[in-house]
């Protein structure tokens, strides 16, 4: 057991070891100096305290997407619509404030209800991609995917159309709310406390879910072979409509922080990509609860501190994706060679 995680262990590094290699590689053919665009990537996410408030903001939805993600990966489910799910949980935070700001209701209970509608809108539309799956026989890429367009254009429909600002719509996004229908901030940052602690509950539940519970150990079994686990008497098509709500619901928080913690209205950009980013985060940590923390904040660094490339580097912020990207590709490659070559020594 100790010599197989010291063995993962090194392909990993490995791994990581080669992605940087590419990226650099990438930087001297345009005459950018690799060391400096890394400590320019460092100082941008960890060089001051609001600079790292920054990163926190990224990393809260960005680790409630990979918490949910990890239970439909589980169950053998690509969730690829999780954008959308982030999106219309931001939808329905919006919908709930809209509808309860006039209700003479304590400030923190319609913030509780709100978020806990984005909630409910996350699972809806999640549910939405596993009927289409489960009773639909549509591959839940194909419907995720198509689902994510809807959203989207949702957004913008209610942006434009029946939430507009008054007098004229504008790609800014709805009127925001008070601030005393916002989650609290941090003294003179943009981070809410309260949005850490949904994120960090959210993984915690979600790794002794899958860890430590009959649930999870029967979620495990449908992903590994679902024919299988159907002639053992468990029920499938029910384990994989749990673990699309369950990814919902946690992408629908990701949405309604979004709206209560962050923006305070819908945007038409309200997801920010993370749902396709925690795809990337499930997949390089081989869907294990336990490293989500340290790489969904590395991955939240990666965007925010590359923000700083085109102003002292003149180079495009874009690069954090191709890293990002180029990680993931080294990662799922090192397991691939560790497996086939992992059995020849056996």
């Amino acid at each position: 057991m100790i010599k197989d995680r010291f063995g993962n262990l090194a392909y990993q590094l490995a791994a990581l070891l080669l992605a940087f290699g590419v990226v650099s590689l990438i930087l001297i053919s345009v005459d950018a100096s690799p060391s400096e665009t890394y400590k320019n990537i460092f100082k941008g996410s960890f060089g001051e305290m609001r600079k790292f408030a920054e990163v926190l903001v990224a990393f809260v939805p960005l680790l409630l997407v990979t918490a949910g993600l990890l239970v439909t990966f589980s169950s053998g489910l690509w969730n690829i619509g999780v954008e959308g799910q982030v999106v219309l949980g931001a939808i329905a935070t919006t919908w709930v404030y809209r509808l309860l700001l006039e209700s003479g209701l304590p400030p923190g209970l319609i913030i509780a209800l709100a978020i806990l509608g984005g909630m409910v809108g996350g699972a809806i539309w999640a549910a939405l991609a596993g009927i289409l799956k489960v009773f639909g026989g549509v591959n839940e890429i194909f419907g995720g995917l198509g689902l994510n367009f809807v959203s989207t254009a949702l957004t913008i429909y209610l942006i434009f159309g029946p939430w507009k600002r008054p007098g004229v719509a504008s790609m800014s996004g709805t009127v925001p709310f008070p601030d005393e229908f916002s989650l609290p901030l941090l003294a003179n940052l943009r981070i809410s406390p309260w949005a850490l602690v949904i994120a960090f509950v959210g993984i915690v539940v979600i790794y002794f879910l899958l860890q430590g519970t009959y649930f999870g150990l029967r979620l495990k079994a449908v992903g590994k072979n679902f024919r299988a686990a159907y002639l053992l008497g468990i029920p499938t098509w029910q384990y994989a409509m749990y673990s699309f709500l369950i990814c919902g619901a946690l992408a629908g928080a990701a949405g309604a922080v979004q709206v209560a913690a962050v923006y305070h209205r819908l945007i038409p950009s309200i997801s920010s990509g993370y749902g396709y980013l925690g795809l990337m985060v499930a997949m390089l940590i081989n869907y294990q609860a336990l490293w989500a923390v340290p790489v969904a904040l590395f991955f939240a660094a990666l965007n925010i501190g590359s923000i700083q490339l085109p102003i002292v580097m003149k180079l495009d912020s874009s690069l954090s994706g191709v890293l990002q990207g180029v990680l993931v590709l080294f990662v799922l490659l090192a397991a691939g060679v560790r497996q086939k070559f992992g059995r020849k020594a056996q």
